[in-house]
């Protein structure tokens, strides 16, 4: 279910009354967990976060994240928990355990009983007997190493020593299935096993799934997680990430001109474009903890002044682009794929339409285009409209002798662009007025062309994409954008650039008034970073976004 990147709906954090009842679910879902382990498990004062996201199929899942770990998710009404939980349960040596069809299961690989992944059972234990352990078993719901452990800390499962088995009745013959029952309500945790006649090693096979060995090798899932062989600690990887985004941002993005610069832009718009393609910059996992610290350390080393220019918000004042650590600093080669959005389970680069203004020719502007072999409700472009109006011109003999800049109005020019009070006041027109009259009585029109797909027209005018900054009822602003489907644009997947960006909640609803439309919600103001993704990520016109001068000034605060 996570094996592919999902998108995050909503990320808040849980009421009381909401705490209270996930416990009683919790207790309800696993009867045996005992009433200290509940507690544990969903603590009364530690943070935690209800997310709401979309997997890559499209299945509505509710994440419950504790500290930073998902801890529990819930699917269908169904609450299931996350390999996390599980490592500390203790299961007897009680055989195969009697799975029934739709049992939830937890997986653990041969030598370790810490659970490596969760699934629901696909047949029945008499069904996996009957059919001598062969087939699909399972179906596979979250698994070590996959998205949704990748939102976490990325801890690797404990070592946790096997239980002691009865060699006569579990291991009759090779390949066979150990299985345990867990002690966690209708959890059973299974231990799949094949022995390689070849080399006596040990090979896991996660019904019809990538084994986690065959996973840990995938370019894929290897580049979306610090490297491997790099023997420092998750915290120094971080910590060199964070200077390394740093530097890159001052180097490449930031000039003296963007001065003051809000510390919190530095990190939305400018460290995280920065960061390499499969890295993700927590500054929460680094030793400093927070942004603030790691500027102050910055500071120290006289790279960067900064100053709090209004209370409670800090900014870069000035910059030492001539610092040793800054010249030295040498910029990694830039990824073909670094401008992706997240569009279905792919992420595939975003590439702006082609969208081209035409126009309609109504029924009181048929006999202007008649000549020309139009007729009512033909589609132009604004080039064939002058080239048509200059033709027209001309063949009647209306330029005007004296002056070739003014053009004589006939009774059918004069029908089709001059107003009522016009009619016996005005005789000649210049041609620049006489073409933004026609263009303007025709119907507008628009033609849309995304990158490999057929052309698509459509009548009216293609809507701007809108950003407004509103303020609640909490003395809180919120940025509301809209209509950014129009433009091939995913709102769930803008909605998580954004979070990642601006550091804020985001919620993605249907937009007031528009059929099937949706609309992005940020909290504070966010229009800046709005700017700095539609505009330059994504290569949008400016004129196709409105609301872009609601961007809070420099220094002000949000």
């Amino acid at each position: 279910m996570f094996a592919k990147a999902f998108r995050v709906k909503s990320n808040t954090a849980i009421k009381g009354s909401d705490r209270r009842k996930l416990r009683a679910d919790v207790t309800t879902a696993f009867p045996t967990l005992g009433r200290d382990q509940v507690p544990a498990l969903v603590p009364g004062k530690e943070e935690l976060n209800v997310v709401k996201l979309y997997a890559h199929r499209g299945d509505a899942v509710t994440v419950y994240v504790c500290g930073g770990n998902p801890i529990l998710f819930e699917l269908e009404k169904n609450l299931y928990p996350t390999d996390l939980m599980l490592p500390g349960l203790v299961v007897p040596p009680a055989g195969l355990p009697q799975v029934q069809k739709g049992d939830l299961c937890a997986i653990a690989l041969v030598g370790n009983r810490a659970p490596v992944a969760i699934g629901v059972a696909a047949v029945s234990t008499a069904e996996m007997l009957t059919s001598s352990l062969k087939g699909r078993g399972f179906s596979m719901l979250h698994t070590y190493r996959d998205h949704l452990w990748r939102s976490g800390d990325k801890s690797s499962p404990p070592s946790l020593a096997p239980l002691a088995l009865d060699p006569p009745d579990l291991n009759e013959e090779k390949g066979s299935v150990q299985a345990d029952p867990a002690l966690q309500g209708d959890v059973r945790c299974l231990t799949l096993e094949g022995e390689d006649k070849a080399n006596g090693e040990v090979q896991q096979q996660m019904c019809g799934e990538k084994s986690l060995s065959e996973a840990s090798e995938d370019p894929s899932v290897r580049a979306l997680n610090p490297d491997p062989t790099d023997s420092r600690s998750l915290k120094e990887q971080m910590d060199e990430l964070l200077q390394r985004c740093f530097l890159h941002a001052l180097k490449c993005q930031v000039k003296k001109a963007d001065l003051p610069l809000l510390t919190s832009t530095l990190l939305g718009s400018h460290m995280f474009s920065c960061c390499p393609e499969g890295r993700q910059l927590d500054v929460k996992k680094s030793s400093y903890k927070k942004l603030s610290k790691f500027l102050q350390q910055m500071q120290q080393e006289q790279i960067i002044q900064v100053e709090e220019l209004s209370r409670g918000v800090e900014s870069i004042v000035a910059v030492d682009w001539k610092h040793p650590r800054i010249t030295s600093f040498v910029i990694p080669e830039p990824s073909p794929t670094s401008q992706t959005i997240q569009e279905g389970s792919r992420e595939q680069p975003y590439h702006p339409p082609d969208i081209k203004p035409l126009y309609c020719v109504p029924a009181s502007m048929t006999l202007l285009f008649q000549e020309s072999g139009h007729k009512k409700g033909s589609v132009l472009e604004g080039a064939e409209v002058r080239t048509i109006i200059i033709n027209y011109a001309k063949k009647n003999d209306l330029v005007d002798a004296d002056n070739k800049n003014l053009v004589k109005l006939d009774p059918i020019l004069c029908d089709c662009i001059l107003e009522k009070n016009e009619q016996h006041t005005v005789m000649k027109l210049p041609w620049d007025s006489l073409l933004t009259r026609c263009l303007e009585r025709l119907q507008p029109a628009y033609q849309v062309t995304f990158p490999g797909q057929e052309p698509v027209m459509k009548k009216g005018k293609i809507c701007p994409i809108d950003i407004t900054v509103a303020q609640r009822a909490s003395n809180k602003k919120v940025t509301v954008v809209r209509n950014l489907e129009a433009y091939g644009l995913d709102p769930y997947a803008v909605a998580a650039v954004l979070q990642q960006r601006c550091q804020a909640s985001t919620t993605v609803s249907p937009a007031p008034g528009a059929k099937d439309g949706l609309q992005v919600q940020i909290q504070g103001n966010q229009v800046r970073h709005l700017s700095r993704l539609l505009l330059e990520d994504y290569q949008l016109p400016r004129k196709h976004i409105q609301g872009l001068e609601k961007a809070p000034k420099p220094g002000k605060k949000k």
